[in-house]
């Protein structure tokens, strides 16, 4: 392994702490600086959001606020990188306070995204979110 994979790796798994912070703190303009600006996102297996970029950080900002808390923990990070791209897949495992819910909810799986360099560092183009198990749903 040479010392440019381990800096690309290294910034990759930044990238990723990144967006786990800006998320869980619900910081919009800090999840824009994970992605690039015609990014697709696709939320659809946990029944939320798909679109551009401006579309999602508009939904999140408009549902996120009600969940009390989140902590997002992202593992296991695979990228495949291929000059100045990179397909990256990585566990995510998310327990949260949902509102009206009287105990902690979680759910965990996987994100798949399509990573470009650009001159500010990696950023995804596209992200798709593999929702594959939910303890404790909200009802309703």
């Amino acid at each position: 392994m040479n010392v440019e994979r381990v800096a690309d790796e290294l910034a990759i798994q930044a990238l990723l702490n990144r967006y786990a912070r800006a998320v869980d703190t619900k910081d919009w303009d800090l999840y824009r600086s994970v992605f690039t600006d015609d990014a697709w996102i696709d939320y659809s297996s946990a029944g939320a959001v798909t679109g551009a970029l401006d579309d999602v950080v508009d939904w999140f900002a408009a549902n996120f606020g009600v969940i009390v808390w989140s902590m997002h923990h992202i593992t296991n990070v695979e990228a495949d990188i291929i000059g100045d791209t990179a397909t990256v897949r990585a566990m995510f495992y998310n327990p949260m306070q949902l509102p009206g819910m009287s105990g902690p909810s979680s759910c965990g799986g996987y994100y798949h995204h399509e990573l470009v360099r650009t001159p500010d560092g990696w950023r995804s183009r596209g992200l798709r979110e593999e929702n594959v198990w939910f303890v404790n749903p909200p009802t309703g």
